[in-house]
């Protein structure tokens, strides 16, 4: 039978592959339209992220601003997130990278569709394009770094004719590079039967199958496939995601870390690994303090999430919470609500009644969700909705009111009525 969080069944990773997840809000995430993140932002979330026990981040270092921040990071003498660079396919972005003592890794941005090297970058050829990249990896081999090949827009490119020959370059000077597939327009697909360019199942095989150990997503949410394709990494032997926080970033953003990590930890058998009991709290952060509205459906972290209305939702949560909640409030810092609105029924009504005489009167009661008094002030709530004068939820000083009205003050009425007519 399955009644519980633990009785129901979990999926398991087809290859069994120990997998990681590295997170770029402070990359990525930093240049998403209309917000700023100070230093103190930055050094907040890298503390979220320790806390959660991410792997690894990723920042800029262009000004003195990131350069200071990450000093900072450095300075936490955490063990995870490990701080990493970025970098164009420059030597002076590398010698950034270099320059920074601590950082053992960077970056280097790879861009692989024609319409990047031509159109973006206005290269004359996909070999001067080849040049230019393999030359910025061999500057950051010898100047003893671990390396990221972020291949950039890789959904609409050429795979034949560009890509899989590049690879093969790749790993003839860094056999342990990192190989990142940035879907960076979303054109991805997570079906095995799709072809490349779309096909992120293929796509993962065939770079795999040239000796590829470590293997990263990049996944953009432009059609709203950034977790599907991210799992599908994943599932066809992907080792890393790379996701930002919120799906922050360019236009629709990124893959979000907390989705992918919530989906791991209560579908994937044995994936314990990170704390996700700060998501919330983070969420509220990332909203009260850097101005990034969190719609309230939105999944895991949002308040809607563990806030129960109608009558069939609330009925089933009051009597097992498995019941309409996917997962317990608790995991993620989160905290449940029961609400009363004009899609209510008496369950909830009757349980948030006897919450509120126990708080008044310091008494454990048990009230009959068809007792006539809760009738009544269902009446009066369904009252104020039919005559279109409210459109907000009702608040808990309100439900006391009528409480008091209905199960107090009447009782007072009557015991006076009765003593009289003795």
């Amino acid at each position: 039978m399955y009644r519980t969080y633990e009785d129901m069944p979990k999926i398991k990773l087809p290859l069994d592959q120990e997998i990681k997840v590295s997170d770029s809000t402070l990359r990525d995430g930093a240049q998403m339209p209309g917000i700023v993140l100070k230093k103190s932002h930055k050094l907040r979330i890298y503390d979220y992220l320790h806390d959660i026990g991410i792997e690894k981040v990723e920042i800029f270092l262009y000004n003195e601003r990131d350069r200071s921040a990450v000093r900072d990071m450095l300075g936490r003498g955490y063990d995870v997130p490990e701080v990493t660079g970025w970098a164009r396919a420059a030597p002076k972005d590398i010698d950034l990278v270099i320059g920074m003592d601590g950082i053992e890794e960077t970056g280097i941005l790879m861009s692989v569709s024609d319409v990047h090297i031509f159109d973006k970058m206005g290269l004359d050829s996909r070999e001067e394009a080849e040049k230019k990249y393999l030359n910025a990896l061999q500057y950051a081999i010898d100047h003893d770094l671990r390396v990221r090949c972020h291949l950039e827009d890789i959904t609409r490119a050429d795979f034949e004719g560009f890509v899989t020959p590049f690879v093969k370059k790749i790993l003839e000077i860094a056999p342990d590079a990192l190989i990142r597939v940035c879907d960076t327009l979303n054109y991805g697909l997570p079906f095995p039967e799709v072809d490349l360019p779309y096909g992120i199942p293929k796509m993962v095989k065939l770079l795999k199958g040239l000796g590829v150990k470590d293997l990263e997503t990049h996944v953009h949410d432009d059609f709203g496939l950034g977790l599907t394709n991210t799992l599908a990494g994943y599932w066809y032997g992907a080792n890393w995601s790379n996701l930002t926080f919120l799906g922050i970033g360019e236009r629709a953003g990124n893959t979000e870390i907390e989705k992918l990590l919530i989906f791991l930890i209560c579908r994937v058998g044995g994936f314990q690994k990170y704390n996700p009991a700060s998501l919330v709290k983070f969420a509220e952060y990332m909203e009260n303090e850097i101005g990034i509205r969190v719609p309230r459906n939105k999944a895991i972290v949002g308040k809607n999430v563990f806030a129960h209305e109608s009558g069939i939702h609330t009925a089933g949560i009051i009597k097992n919470p498995f019941t309409y909640e996917p997962f317990p409030p608790e995991l993620v810092g989160g905290k449940r609500q029961l609400m009363i609105g004009d899609s209510s029924g008496n369950e909830v009504i009757r349980y948030k009644v006897e919450e509120t005489l126990k708080e008044l009167m310091h008494l454990d009661l048990s009230i009959d969700k068809n007792d006539p008094r809760i009738q009544s002030i269902k009446n009066d709530i369904q009252k104020l909705y039919d005559d279109e004068s409210r459109v907000s939820c009702i608040s808990d000083e309100e439900l006391r009111a009528y409480a008091e009205k209905y199960f107090l003050l009447e009782t007072i009425v009557e015991k006076d009525i009765s003593k009289k007519e003795e």
